[in-house]
């Protein structure tokens, strides 16, 4: 089943979601417009029952950042909303129930490695760069250095950040900005690999966890036990928790509650 909109496309699979950014001819760029359908796409994917989603672009690039077109003549005001939807966007990414992963075939820049760095996984062809060009331009690459710099370290992140450099595809995995670098034509099956990994078990059991998770990243350690013991104490008397053991306990299968 495919989904209508105009800037992306939405295939409905199996178990998996596929969002695609389809505005090639301006190279992915993402307008208000672009962002919009997308925060719309995974808000409704993550209603669904599937238990993963792919976020992927067609065309010779994965996404060029912000359009601006967009950004160019506009006052504060209108800059900020920009900006806003952007932000709701990724943490829309993040806030679903399922895995996210990106399939990143091309160039990612700006707020398209924004996007990349925001989803759960991703997995990069080699023929895939990734930069945050605003430091050797006149527009600092403020927010999607956000969800770059949580990927990876402090020096790392201001090498990307104040260069502007791209970085390939490999230096992008050995960085943690991506999971895998692979063969071009073998990124599609790569990708499905670590997505089909990343959904087994309860999917119950994994969106509390994956919620659980980026809530305790940005505490103080001491902070993040606190939190992290009281969900997986409450985690413990789920139907999925109990099952899981049981089944480990009788080595048999488990059988996993919808």
């Amino acid at each position: 089943m495919t989904d209508l909109y105009e800037h992306i496309v939405v295939d409905h699979a199996g178990s998996y979601v596929t969002i695609t950014m389809n505005r090639p001819a301006r190279r992915n760029a993402l307008s208000a417009e672009h962002l919009r359908e997308l925060r719309h796409a995974f808000r409704a994917a993550g209603q669904t029952d599937a238990a993963g989603i792919v976020l992927a672009g067609n065309g010779p690039v994965f996404s060029a950042g912000h359009d601006f077109a967009d950004v160019a003549d506009a006052d504060f005001d209108a800059v900020r909303r920009l900006l806003q939807l952007c932000t709701e966007l990724m943490q829309t990414i993040q806030s679903v129930p399922q895995v996210v992963i990106a399939r990143v075939h091309a160039l990612a820049t700006a707020a398209g490695c924004q996007l990349v760095a925001s989803c759960d996984l991703a997995v990069a062809a080699d023929t895939a760069g990734f930069a945050a060009p605003g430091g050797k331009g006149g527009w600092f690459c403020h927010t999607p250095m956000v969800a770059i710099a949580r990927n990876v370290g402090r020096k790392r992140a201001m090498e990307i950040a104040l260069t502007g450099d791209v970085i390939d595809a490999r230096t992008a995995a050995e960085w943690g900005l991506v999971n895998a670098a692979v063969p071009a034509e073998e990124l599609e099956k790569a990708t499905l690999e670590l997505l089909e990994r990343a959904t087994r078990g309860s999917r119950a059991s994994k969106a509390l966890g994956k919620q659980a998770l980026y809530a305790q990243l940005d505490r103080p350690e001491r902070d993040a036990y606190t939190y992290a013991i009281e969900v997986m104490a409450a985690a413990s008397q789920t139907p999925p928790a109990r099952e899981g053991m049981s089944a480990f306990l009788e080595k048999r299968p488990a059988e996993w509650p919808a």
